[in-house]
């Protein structure tokens, strides 16, 4: 069988810092035989796994920059292979004819995520864990940061490992006795086979659970602030910040377009989206703003649908009219301190009214609480996992398995075919089940030298 390294020996460098200037910058190449590679750069034989100073020489071997070179031979590396780490000067200048230089000596440009496909080719990483280097890289909050740090050390992966190995277990069992089918009642019996599959099913639906609360953090909510213009969706805006993020005056369409804030509640981002008032007007460019509100409802995962409590006409039931169905909408009751009423959560007809203040801040915690109900938020502690979608859909499709599986029990054939599709679903998220060009699109996403 041909290995990854067969398929893939050239070699790869690329710039592996961000783009700008900084104190330090960072090119980083892999492929096999890095040794002499390194030697004609640095002038010097690299010793593993050393740090040394070293000046990067250009091809007339004047230098081109100078700091650390470190050599990590294969396989005790990140891709598996040889790496060769060099650490100069972070000027885009010096940093592209350091890359350059790399590209005369044999490199190619590295492909986004290419390192890190690399590593999962070569073994070093599975698929759930080296998605938890971009995660890491992505995070938003400091909860989904070391969500994906536990799901980089491999936490995740052996979770659905466990799971995993019970379903090969039961299978093994279930296969052995299909020989036999007048043992197959005293097989169930004998074997606890149908508690031990409803204990999969439990930890199945945990590690779903679990998975459902990380898609939260790594994502968020994009909430969307609706109403009539004056209703405060600004002032809401600016306690929900913390700050005063948005212009708020008492001249009614002061906000004309929309403007995005991203807040944390309990770890969670929520991308809060003040937008222009809701009413017929004249003026070109509050009628644009308008437009581009209706574009963000339609974008929305949350809308807070702000009302006047001190005003004896309220509009806010015409604009829910025209909101479109099946988006989750709260309304908030704003201006009660003008109104003298106490701030409060009120429920009829499955509708939620949130009574607030934002000019004084009273109630808005209310706003905040009914935002992580809708979410589904429930806190885990640290046993949060910083899910994706396709992890979500794999743990939905193994689970939906195996409660066929407890179903089929009594046909021990269809029983073993339901286990076999469970860990088929399972095999997706670490890897060992996935297609080639399913490969492509999610390291397509990584960073360029990552």
């Amino acid at each position: 069988m041909e290995t990854p390294a067969a398929r893939r020996p050239d070699t790869i460098a690329a710039i592996a810092t961000a783009p700008g200037r900084g104190g330090i910058g960072v090119v980083r190449v892999s492929g096999n035989g890095l040794s002499e590679f390194a030697r004609t750069l640095t002038g010097r034989e690299p010793e593993a796994r050393v740090a040394r100073f070293a000046r990067f020489l250009d091809e007339a071997g004047e230098a081109i920059d100078e700091g650390l070179c470190l050599f990590f031979p294969a396989p005790a590396s990140f891709t598996g292979e040889d790496v060769v780490e060099l650490q100069g000067h972070g000027g885009p200048v010096v940093m592209q004819l350091l890359l350059e230089r790399c590209l005369q000596l044999g490199a190619r440009v590295a492909e986004p995520g290419e390192f890190t496909r690399r590593a999962f080719l070569n073994g070093k990483l599975d698929l759930a864990q080296a998605e938890g280097v971009a995660d890491l890289i992505e995070a938003s909050t400091a909860a989904a940061a070391r969500s994906a740090v536990r799901s980089l050390s491999g936490r995740f992966s052996e979770e659905i490992h466990r799971i995993r190995d019970g379903l090969i277990d039961l299978r093994m069992l279930v296969e052995a006795t299909l020989d036999f089918p007048e043992e197959e009642i005293e097989f169930l019996e004998r074997t606890r086979a149908l508690p031990r599959l409803a204990e999969l099913r439990a930890r199945l639906e945990g590690v779903l659970d679990r998975a459902r609360q990380g898609a939260l953090l790594r994502s968020g909510l994009n909430v969307v602030l609706v109403g009539e213009p004056n209703v405060g969706k600004s002032s809401l805006l600016n306690q929900l910040a913390g700050e005063d993020r948005a212009i708020v005056t008492e001249i009614a369409g002061t906000t004309r377009d929309a403007l995005r804030e991203t807040i944390q509640i309990e770890g969670i981002p929520l991308h809060i989206i003040d937008t222009a008032g809701l009413r017929d007007t004249a003026d070109t460019v509050e009628r644009i703003g308008i437009e581009r509100t209706w574009r963000e409802i339609q974008r929305a995962d949350v809308i807070l649908l702000l009302a006047d409590a001190s005003s004896a006409q309220d509009a806010s039931s015409g604009i829910d009219a025209r909101l479109p169905a099946g988006i989750e909408r709260i309304v908030v009751a704003n201006k009660i301190d003008l109104a003298g009423q106490a701030p409060q959560r009120a429920e009829s007809g499955g509708r939620v009214r949130l009574f607030v203040s934002a000019r004084t801040g009273v109630g808005v915690d209310l706003v905040r609480a009914e935002l992580l109900r809708v979410a589904g938020w429930h806190a885990h502690g640290e046993d949060v996992i910083l899910a994706r979608e396709r992890h979500l859909r794999a743990l939905r499709e193994a689970l939906g398995h195996v409660i066929e599986a407890g179903e089929q029990a009594r046909a021990l054939e269809l029983l073993a075919e339901e286990l076999r599709l469970a860990q088929d679903s399972l095999g997706e998220i670490t890897g060992e089940f996935t297609a080639d060009d399913l490969l492509g699109v999610i390291f397509s996403r990584f960073c360029i030298g990552k």
